[in-house]
C-alpha cells in the first residue's frame, strides 16, 4: 500500500460527516408537504376554487357585519352634539342678559361648554337653511328666542345629566329645555345586540367551515387510501401521514380568508361613492372605515385555525380506520 493512499484514507477519516439537525429535517419536511399540498389543490382548480369560495363567503358574512357595526359606531361617535341641551330663553331677555346667564352656567363643574345663539343669529340661520327667507322677511318681529347650547361635562353620569336638565329648566330665564339622548342610547343598545348576534352567527359559521373542510379532507383521505396503507406499511406514524392533510386544511383556510377580505374590501369600494353622495346631500362628509391591520390578521388567523381544526379532526378520525392489510 502506497503512502499516498494511506494518507488519503487518513484524511477521509479525519473529515467530519455533516448531517442535518432535527430542526432542519423537521422544517424541510414541512416545506415539502406545504408545496405538495398546494400542488394537489392546483391540479384540481375547479373543486379547490369552489371550496375556497364557500369558505370565503362564510367568513365574509360576519366580517362584513362587524365592519358595518364598526362604521355605525364611528358615525355615532360624532353625535356628541345630540347630548347637548338646547335651552330656549324667555323672549323678553336682552342679549346682554343672555350672555350673563351663559357665563353663569359656564362656571358649573358639570358643564363643559356653553354657546349663545342670539335670536338674530337663529333667524339668519333659519332663513338660509329652510328656504323660507322671503316669507320670514314679512314678519314684523323676530319670533325666535335667544338659545343657549349647553354641553354636559364628560364626567357626568346619566343621573347627573338628568339633574342638570332639571336645574336648567327651573331657571326663571328658561322657557324650554330640549334634549334628546334616549334615541342615542337606544341606538347603542341595538348595536350591542347586533354585536352579540354577529358573534353567535360567527361561531355557527365557523362550525360550518370546520364541517366543510373536514368533509373535504375525509374525501381526500378516501381517495388516497392505498397510498396511506403503503406509507403505514413501511413504518410511517399517524402524525407523518396526517401532515399533508393538515397542510391542505391550512391552505383552504388561508386562501378562503384572503378571498373573504378581498370580497369585503371590494364591497366597501363599491359603497364609497353612494355614501359620499348621500353625505353630500346632508352637507357633511362620511369616510368608510376599512379593516385595520389587526382585524386583517384576526381574519387570517381565524381562517387558518378553522382549516387546521377541521383537517385535524377529519384526519384523526379516519386515519385510525386505515391500517395496512
Amino acid at each position: 500500500m502506497s503512502a499516498g493512499a494511506g494518507k488519503s484514507r487518513h484524511a477521509d477519516a479525519a473529515t467530519p460527516v455533516r448531517s442535518s439537525g432535527p430542526l432542519s429535517i423537521w422544517f424541510g419536511r414541512h416545506v415539502s408537504e406545504a408545496g405538495g399540498s398546494i400542488s394537489r389543490l392546483a391540479r384540481q382548480p375547479v373543486a379547490s376554487l369552489m371550496i375556497v369560495l364557500v369558505i370565503a363567503v362564510t367568513l365574509a358574512l360576519p366580517a362584513a357585519l362587524n365592519l358595518v357595526i364598526k362604521n355605525a359606531a364611528s358615525i355615532s361617535g360624532r353625535w356628541d352634539s345630540a347630548l347637548d341641551f338646547s335651552v330656549f330663553l324667555d323672549r323678553g331677555l336682552t342679549v346682554s342678559e343672555a350672555e350673563g346667564l351663559a357665563r353663569l352656567i359656564r362656571q358649573r363643574a358639570d358643564v363643559a361648554a356653553v354657546e349663545l345663539i342670539t335670536a338674530d343669529m337663529a333667524l339668519a340661520d333659519f332663513k338660509a337653511q329652510s328656504g323660507f327667507g322671503d316669507a320670514m322677511d314679512q314678519l314684523n318681529e323676530n319670533p325666535l328666542p335667544h338659545t343657549l347650547v349647553v354641553r354636559p361635562g364628560p364626567a357626568n353620569t346619566e343621573q347627573s345629566i338628568i339633574l342638570l336638565r332639571e336645574e336648567l329648566a327651573n331657571l326663571p330665564e328658561t322657557e324650554l329645555v330640549q334634549v334628546d339622548t334616549e334615541w342615542v342610547q337606544r341606538f347603542h343598545a341595538i348595536l350591542d345586540i347586533v354585536r352579540q348576534a354577529v358573534l353567535i352567527g360567527g361561531v355557527l359559521l365557523g362550525a360550518a367551515i370546520v364541517v366543510i373542510i373536514g368533509n373535504t379532507i375525509r374525501l381526500d383521505i378516501q381517495n388516497r387510501r392505498e397510498e396511506i396503507e403503503v406509507t403505514k406499511l413501511i413504518g410511517a406514524s399517524d402524525a407523518f401521514v396526517r401532515r399533508p392533510f393538515l397542510w391542505t386544511g391550512f391552505w383552504y383556510g388561508l386562501l378562503g380568508a384572503l378571498l373573504a377580505i378581498g370580497l369585503v374590501q371590494y364591497g366597501l369600494y363599491l359603497l364609497e361613492a353612494p355614501i359620499a353622495r348621500l353625505a353630500g346631500l346632508y352637507q357633511s362628509s362620511a369616510a368608510v372605515v376599512a379593516f385595520s391591520f389587526a382585524e386583517v390578521g384576526t381574519i387570517l388567523g381565524i381562517g387558518i385555525g378553522l382549516g387546521l381544526v377541521g383537517s385535524w379532526f377529519a384526519a384523526a378520525r379516519h386515519m385510525r380506520r386505515i391500517e395496512p392489510r
